[in-house]
């Protein structure tokens, strides 16, 4: 028997329905809202009430309408109603970022505090974390949580890191920081974590296979809107890929691996400003164009192989993806023709649309979208 809808579903889809109007079409009016989703004007005129009561719309200014007579009220969501926090753990340093329900930032700061698997690390980690909290002047309510982007695999809940060898943390537990923060915290795979920033912004995006060109290579395969993981949870993990087998050690203790030829450390040279480095390629100085086409000819080399695999778009995002232009995809692609053997035009190539802070903010979006996504909104 089909179980019949509750007055209080009813409501709570109402109030949800409302909410996500106002917050894709950023400012609206009233009648706006009681037109597009065919509901009484008394039933929106009761949710727009309790939902700015409740913080989470505001009116924001007059908008013009087709009625005669004064302007309409605009409603807005509050966009810092609830924020998230990201925060990219590497080797070196640590990045914080803070971003309010569009995904927009907030506020980041950068820590150079090197990785160490201890509670000692944790703590200070966690300790920095709240000190940032608190220079956002927000309350403990606001805040949704903290997402982790990690350089490594993570489990499917999001707890425990199933391999971590750069960092040298498999196993690590979620608690060993959670323990230390009042809220909310969740593992996130780096790449995945550019991956869903990817998502955020383009979210016509359906299919597509999503190349973290950065301090280490990293993938994510993105099928019908949604990342995919794999049974085992290592899906997409093309850095273990062996391109070289008498090639440069990999961290995974094989040679020749894609990690080690597209990654950021295979292109630059020790302590090497990747500003300068791109400057003097755009120079077109010999030395360094020529280490930068080495580079994408082992990117064409790596795409080709991929995109027999799977015809799709590829992305190319992570630290490298701000410094790309059109002239470098020119270049994937003229060497992707000579081998494989289809006569395809370039379009499957695209640069990231969000090449800067992408792994720290999603990290804060998987909170995000939790939020949005909960049909009360509370």
């Amino acid at each position: 028997m089909k179980k019949s809808i509750t007055p209080n579903q009813i409501k709570q889809n109402n109030r949800s329905l409302i909410y996500h109007f106002i917050y894709t079409h950023r400012k609206v009016s009233q009648q706006d809202i009681s037109y597009e989703l065919h509901l009484s004007r008394p039933t929106v005129t009761s949710n727009l009430v309790t939902m700015e009561a409740d913080g989470l719309i505001q009116k924001n200014g007059q908008i013009d309408t087709e009625y005669v007579g004064r302007k309409a009220a605009a409603y807005s969501i509050v966009a810092d109603y609830r924020i998230s926090i990201g925060v990219e753990i590497l080797k070196k340093e640590v990045k914080l970022i803070a971003v309010n329900l569009y995904g927009d930032e907030i506020s980041h700061k950068t820590y150079a505090i090197a990785f160490s698997n201890n509670e000692c690390y944790f703590k200070t980690i966690c300790s920095q974390i709240l000190e940032f909290k608190s220079t956002l002047g927000i309350e403990d309510e606001q805040l949704l949580g903290i997402g982790f982007a990690m350089q490594g695999l993570v489990t499917p809940d999001r707890q425990t890191i199933l391999y971590g060898e750069i960092l040298s943390c498999t196993g690590l537990s979620l608690e060993e920081f959670s323990r230390h923060l009042p809220y909310p915290c969740a593992f996130i795979h780096d790449a995945d974590s550019a991956a869903v920033s990817e998502l955020w912004v383009s979210p016509e995006l359906s299919d597509a296979f999503y190349l973290s060109l950065s301090r280490h290579l990293g993938a994510a395969m993105i099928s019908k809107g949604t990342i995919l993981t794999g049974k085992h949870g290592h899906n997409s993990t093309i850095e273990h890929i062996q391109m070289q087998p008498d090639g440069i050690e990999c961290y995974c203790g094989r040679k020749g691996c894609m990690e080690t030829l597209l990654s950021l450390s295979s292109l630059l040279e020790e302590n090497e400003d990747i500003e300068l480095f791109f400057e003097k390629v755009r120079a077109k100085e010999p030395s360094f164009l020529k280490r930068w086409h080495h580079f994408l000819n082992d990117l064409a080399k790596a795409v080709n192989l991929l995109h027999l695999i799977y015809d799709t778009d590829f992305i190319l995002g992570g630290y490298i993806a701000q410094y790309l232009c059109k002239e470098d995809l020119a270049f994937i692609h003229e060497k992707i023709q000579r081998m494989t053997p289809f006569s395809e035009a370039p379009d499957f190539l695209l640069i990231s649309k969000m090449p800067r802070h992408n792994i720290s903010i999603g990290a804060a979006l998987i909170f995000i979208q939790k939020f949005l996504n909960k049909p009360d909104l509370s």
